[in-house]
């Protein structure tokens, strides 16, 4: 006879939670004999394995539109009768003040919370909408939403109470997420006597009813529980598990607050007890081993001020939204804490504070899915590459200033660092290889973490290449802006889809390139870097005649020229290999080929920005090839649009196991997306560029990943600016790239940092940072050596272009 499986033990199904198996129904109620302490090990590895050592929180402003509720809860002080308000709603004009002094103190999310329905109960309510031309309080919600986000921009959350479809459908139009609290799923809570007894709107099957059809709706959801009003821990968990199987249907809830009751005078609760903070960490905990480590759990920093790190330790990852400007409403008895306070407390539980938008990073991530169109555009622009909130001010070729706290900040990690991290760090330093999965979490780190990886790659750079500052200079010859193709990042080409963008179109005859190899040549250049559009009427033959044109006006001149799309435009249109073609092209006189058109080395990021250019193969075969022939070429990385941290480890790899191959780059270039008049931004599909914070770890995480194959990492000046490009220097980086003299692509997209920077700015930024530069040549040769005619007095004294 076979035997039963014994049913699990409590530290069995903890055990089994904590590696990711989220208990069943039985096996979740037996967490109720759990005490905290049980659990709080579990939730805390959860919690870290899902969000790391950060706390996020939403900046925003409090709107209380109506006051008026025909619910009577027993604890509640924000419902008010009538007689005790001004007005029975807020009106337009006081809505928008408020909005406007939370865009001003740099908010942005607008908070509308409000009574249910009141209209059903008040006459009053009912006389106000009318005046002001208005059915319902949700249409007059929905009219207020649309003014604050068409006029302040700051991003609405609505709490309204129940919503049936119609009305949830409209809202959506007008918020980018929503919530309800389920409070409780007890209806034994609802009886005579119980806190919820009298409020119709908080019967549990209704509030549910309300999650699910936000589901059908794709609504980025909040909810979560009232603990302390009367429930048992049996029937906290049965609410949670009837918000996992709503969520476990549409995946909609965003975050799950875990709210403790706090008892106010005047009310009928007002005597009643609050839970203890153990209750209250058990609850959380709880939560966290049914839902995983991936949910944002919340708990208001307000109504446990003196407890932050135990609330952390439990699972704890949000504190949800904090306001500079407004009061918490339902809670006036606690006041917000001070932002620099909460950084302070945040990080003395071991965790960065981090900005987040009203919608959760991870559904900011995916507005696509989340967001009505009218808003995302918005959403997109607003967040980094996680979906958390750009806060920094700064923005890849616009000439904005580098945040004062981030200018040549002491590399001093204070703080925690996980030992996974400093495992990665010590396989960096030794030239190991990172895994993929390791590599992408680089690029989420932040306080001491983010201190850590900037300053372990800058100690690689000390260690490959000294203190030096190297750079080339060069003028950029862009011969051509007409194309076929139609990148979405880019504003230099002109096609028909590109009239609205800078400037006519043009090419340049053979002859005025001749002339300008000639007048860089002057200038002291020792490199003329040559790429264009991929003009219709260009061959192979055309490629062949601008290298001779040009060294037959600069016979020593270093050709450094090409794009792979113009390599195998070129090679298609006369019927060669890649190999033949590259080999005449060198036969005539180039030298080393851009490492550009590489932008992300993901198909599935080059479906959305380059969907008709090279396919990731395709750029790396045609590299494969010009190495091969004894081409080098340097790598690129263009990166901040669609992107995320898991297409630039794919981008990291593809190139360092290319260059374990056949040791052809010379350098590696990070490039920020440059947004202001990129075609892709414009219609609201990318986001804003890198933030600095990822600028600077593409160049720090590229030193570490591509340690010891590519030696030279460079940062371009043109999209950082002068001091975006000196942190660069002190983050990994230890080339400032060309001088260019002539540049126009950045240019094109709204770059203003200048199309030149001389040989003395360069070397005064090196100064600046206490490192001495030199010249070098493209394949990093010293200039002015005995091997080297000594040029760099040219470049340093030549005229202006």
């Amino acid at each position: 006879m076979a035997k039963t499986r014994a049913a699990p033990g409590l530290s069995e199904i903890i055990d089994a939670a904590a590696a990711g198996h989220a208990p069943e129904v039985a096996a979740a109620l037996r967490l109720e004999e759990a005490r905290p302490a049980q659990l709080l090990g579990a939730s805390e590895r959860l919690t870290l394995e899902g969000h790391g050592r950060i706390v996020t929180y939403s900046r925003k402003v409090f709107i209380p539109l109506t006051q008026l509720c025909r619910d009577v809860c027993h604890y509640c002080t924000f419902a008010k009768a009538p007689r005790a308000l001004r007005q029975p709603y807020i009106p337009l004009d006081e809505v928008l003040a408020v909005a406007r002094a939370g865009a001003a103190a740099g908010c942005k999310e607008a908070l509308f919370t409000l009574g249910d329905q009141p209209e059903l109960r008040y006459s009053s309510a009912r006389r106000a909408l009318e005046s002001m031309g208005f059915a319902t309080t949700l249409e007059y919600l929905e009219h207020c939403a649309r003014e604050v986000f068409s006029q302040t921009g700051l991003l609405p959350h609505l709490n309204p109470g129940l919503l049936g479809a119609q009305d949830m459908a409209r809202l959506r139009k007008v918020a980018v997420s929503m919530g309800i609290m389920l409070e409780s799923a007890s209806d034994r809570l609802t009886r005579r006597g119980g806190p919820h007894f009298g409020s119709p709107d908080k019967v549990p099957a209704r509030r549910l009813a309300t999650l699910d059809t936000a589901g059908e709706l794709a609504v980025p959801f909040t909810s979560g529980l009232l603990i302390g009003i009367g429930e048992t821990r049996r029937e906290r968990i049965e609410a949670l598990l009837a918000l996992r199987a709503t969520h476990v249907a549409h995946g909609h809830l965003q975050e799950i607050i875990i709210q403790n009751f706090r008892a106010k005078a005047g009310t009928r609760m007002a005597n009643a007890p609050e839970p203890s903070l153990d209750e209250h960490l058990w609850t959380i905990a709880a939560t966290r081993l049914l839902f995983g480590a991936r949910m944002s759990i919340q708990a208001p920093p307000n109504l446990r001020p003196d407890a932050l790190e135990a609330l952390v330790r439990a699972g704890v990852n949000d504190w949800g939204g904090v306001s500079p400007v407004t009061p918490d409403h339902v809670n006036p008895e606690a006041p917000w804490p001070h932002l620099a306070s909460l950084a302070r407390d945040t990080e003395a539980a071991g965790r960065s504070l981090i900005e987040r938008l009203a919608i959760i990073p991870a559904f900011a991530r995916d507005p696509d899915t989340w967001v009505d169109l009218a808003l995302r555009a918005a959403v997109r622009h607003r967040v980094d590459a996680l979906g958390r909130a750009r806060t920094d001010g700064w923005y890849a070729g616009s000439g904005s200033p580098v945040p004062a706290d981030a200018m040549h900040a002491p590399r001093r990690a204070r703080g925690a660092i996980s030992a996974q991290l400093k495992a990665i760090l010590r396989a960096a330093e030794r030239g190991d290889d990172i895994p993929g999965d390791a590599v992408a979490g680089l690029f989420a780190v932040h306080g001491a973490e983010l201190e850590a990886v900037l300053g372990a790659a800058d100690a690689l750079r000390r260690e490959a290449c000294g203190d030096e500052v190297s750079y080339v200079v060069n003028r950029n010859i862009n011969y051509t802006n007409i194309c076929l193709y139609h990148c979405g990042f880019c504003a230099f080409s002109k096609g028909r889809g590109a009239r609205s963008l800078r400037g006519p179109a043009y090419t340049l005859d053979l002859g005025e390139i001749a002339q300008r190899a000639r007048e860089a040549w002057a200038a002291g250049a020792t490199e003329v870097c040559l790429q264009g559009g991929i003009h219709p009427g260009y061959t192979g033959r055309t490629y062949l005649d601008i290298v001779a044109a040009v060294k037959e006006a600069t016979p020593d001149m270093h050709v450094h020229a090409f794009s792979p799309l113009e390599i195998t435009h070129g090679a298609q249109t006369l019927g060669l290999t890649l190999p033949r073609f590259l080999s005449e092209l060198r036969a005539t006189g180039l030298s080393t080929l851009p490492g550009t058109a590489a932008e992300i080395l993901d198909d599935e990021v080059r479906a959305v920005i380059c969907p008709d250019k090279l396919n990731t193969a395709q750029w790396l075969g045609v590299m494969r090839a010009a190495h091969g022939v004894g081409l080098r070429s340097t790598a690129t990385i263009m990166f901040g649009h669609v992107d995320n941290p898991t297409h630039w480890a794919r981008h990291l790899l593809a190139v360092r196991d290319l260059q374990k191959d056949t040791g052809g780059f010379t350098e590696f270039v990070p490039l920020s997306f440059v947004h202001m008049e990129a075609p892709l931004w414009r219609k609201g599909l990318a986001r804003s560029g890198p933030t600095l914070r990822e600028s600077l770890l593409m160049h720090a995480v590229a030193r570490l990943v591509l340690n010891p194959h590519i030696s030279n990492i460079q940062t371009s000046w043109v999209k950082m600016g002068a001091q975006g490009a000196a942190l660069a220097l002190e983050a990994g980086a230890n080339d400032l790239g060309g001088t260019l003299m002539n540049e126009s692509i950045t240019r094109a997209a709204g770059g203003v940092n200048g199309q030149e920077f001389d040989a003395a700015r360069i070397e005064a930024l090196a100064a600046g940072i206490g490192r001495p530069a030199y010249q070098r040549t493209t394949l990093y040769q010293r200039i002015g050596t005995a091997a080297r005619p000594p040029r760099a007095v040219f470049a340093r004294n030549a005229a202006e272009l």
